[in-house]
């Protein structure tokens, strides 16, 4: 007979910070190491950002906001080259990481609706062998009994220079200043927000990869993983 787990005994690591930290990167390089789901919750409102700018609705309109958020066809296929994610079936993995776009999300993340609308969507991806939850309250809301909590942070200033690296390297003009201008205004937005504000949980591990490669960040975040999980 086969034996039936509760969600709540599969392992969670939790991976939280603000825009621009790499936590996507790190994520996706535990998720390939474990072999585990992984859950990019920044997509998913981005995917919502993107969504509602395709069919001009009002910030100012949160219910219709909140039904379009719980009916959002929203699905993430796992390939070699990443996590892609499908809207109406369609790929719209490159256009999440506009500006524009991340400016949306950070808006609609704020509206207490639309964040209870996709609460429990995120919950779902709670499934064996384990989860690397990506996100800004992974560790605080989502996840709060996760046996892994990281909290990735680095300088305004090198992730300004991060972004601006990696928006030159496709070939979009970028400015230093008004990357740096965006960045501080997120990070004012995101933890000064009423609900599910950015902030380490109380428990997690900080890493602050200011001065660190993503290699380095990845075996800090092996070590702290490996002494909480018996793997």
């Amino acid at each position: 007979m086969e034996t039936i787990i509760n969600s709540t005994q599969i392992p969670v690591v939790t991976v939280d910070g603000p825009s621009g930290v790499g936590k996507g990167t790190l994520c996706v390089l535990l998720a390939k190491h474990f072999k585990w789901n992984l859950l990019d919750s920044g997509a998913i409102y981005r995917v919502l950002a993107l969504s509602i700018l395709d069919h001009n609705i009002s910030l100012d309109s949160e219910d219709v906001l909140e039904t379009h958020a719980l009916n959002l066809p929203l699905k993430f296929v796992t390939m070699e080259s990443g996590v892609h994610v499908l809207l109406n079936d369609i790929d719209v993995s490159d256009k999440l990481r506009t500006q524009e776009i991340g400016e949306m999300a950070s808006k609609i993340a704020a509206l207490p609706k639309v964040r209870e609308a996709l609460l429990q969507r995120q919950r779902d991806f709670r499934n064996k062998p384990g989860l690397i939850a990506d996100g800004r309250d992974m560790g605080t809301v989502v996840f709060p009994d996760a046996p892994v909590k990281i909290f990735l942070d680095a300088s305004p200033e090198a992730r300004a220079e991060r972004r601006m690296k990696q928006l030159q390297k496709n070939k979009i003009c970028a400015i230093y200043d008004e990357i740096l201008h965006e960045i501080k205004a997120r990070d004012e937005r995101d933890r000064n927000r009423t609900i599910a504000p950015l902030k380490s949980a109380s428990d997690a591990f900080l890493i602050d990869s200011t001065d660190l490669t993503i290699d380095e960040v990845f075996q800090q975040a092996l070590k702290i993983i490996n002494s909480k999980i018996n793997l």
